[in-house]
């Protein structure tokens, strides 16, 4: 029951609102986000950089609601790939359609996409976008393949959620039409109707796919944490004679830092997925849903605190 409490509490803006404002809770999401400016992210990725990992930047934000915040959002994405091109750095980034008006509106959206696909195009670097609910998976899924991909061949690619029935279908159509996929199990509560309950089905769901991409998909990027999945991956790589630079691992940033490195060590290829911002509430319950273990830590220290102020 903790999990779906928990994804529903991202989406509460009061008590983001609250968290923003407590120290604690600040503290514990330093441990999943590199920073409230990009500046700090840059310097987190110059990091990774030099331990052989990529990088992929994502400015937190969930939907914006009027064409001003879009514009401004996709400004900020315009300058994230101008600071990575000065920098030099192995890193590219993710972008949410909601966060470039998708609520607001398609064609602010789409308008939007081309300046940052453009500039991409120009810099020869890539832009993942990221899925989110299942209510925007078919016009995500729509917008990439009819205005995006056709244009931007090579720089843009899209995230697909093991925990969706359709995903299998869906990566069969990526592998056909040569599009880089980023394979996740999915971290948004979703109903039965359209998502396994289980986590073993999810699971079995994320290792099918993951067999159908290592071996006919174009370089895709395996998101899990999850050791019996990344062994069963490294299994059926090395049995099929599929070399190691054919796809790479991902993970989050703050998140099993030492499986990480030993998978660099071993020749495999990492990117960490390095958010950061100040609207990281709503990311940070998602994380605390995927391992609510980390709940009691954040709530007693919260309480600790309070009961300090209250008697201070």
């Amino acid at each position: 029951m903790l999990r779906p409490t928990l994804l529903y509490l991202s989406g509460q803006p009061q008590l983001a609102q609250f968290a923003r404002r407590n120290r604690v809770a600040k503290r514990f999401a330093q441990r999943f986000v590199a920073g409230d400016s990009l500046e700090q992210a840059l310097d987190v990725v110059v990091q990774l950089n030099g331990r052989g990992i990529t990088a992929s930047l994502d400015l937190l934000g969930e939907s914006v609601h009027s064409e001003a915040e879009a514009r401004a959002a996709g400004r900020e994405y315009l300058h994230i790939l101008d600071r990575i091109q000065e920098r030099r750095l192995d890193a590219n980034v993710s972008v949410k359609l909601t966060a470039m008006g998708l609520d607001v509106s398609e064609d602010l959206c789409v308008a939007i996409m081309h300046d940052l696909l453009g500039r991409a195009r120009d810099y020869r670097t890539f832009v993942r976008l990221d899925m989110e609910s299942s209510a925007y998976t078919e016009r995500t899924l729509r917008l990439f393949y009819d205005r995006f991909h056709p244009a931007y061949t090579g720089h843009v690619g899209i995230v697909l959620q093991s925990y969706l029935y359709r995903t299998e279908a869906d990566v069969a159509r990526a592998i056909e039409s040569r599009v880089r996929v980023r394979l996740c199990k999915g971290a948004y509560k979703e109903p039965p109707s359209v998502a396994y309950p289980a986590k073993r089905d999810v699971d079995a769901s994320y290792a099918r796919c993951m067999e159908r991409l290592v071996q006919d998909g174009n370089y895709p990027g395996l998101a899990t944490h999850d050791e019996r999945l990344i062994g069963a991956a490294k299994r059926f790589a090395r049995e099929r004679n599929i070399p190691p630079n054919r796809f790479e691992f991902q993970m989050l940033y703050g998140v099993r830092r030492d499986l990480q490195e030993s998978l660099v060590r071993e020749g495999y290829r990492m990117r960490v997925y390095v958010p950061f911002g100040t609207q990281w509430y709503p990311y940070l319950m998602r994380r605390l849903a995927e391992r609510p273990a980390n709940v009691m830590f954040i709530a007693g220290n919260v309480l600790r605190e309070a009961l300090r102020r209250d008697h201070g």
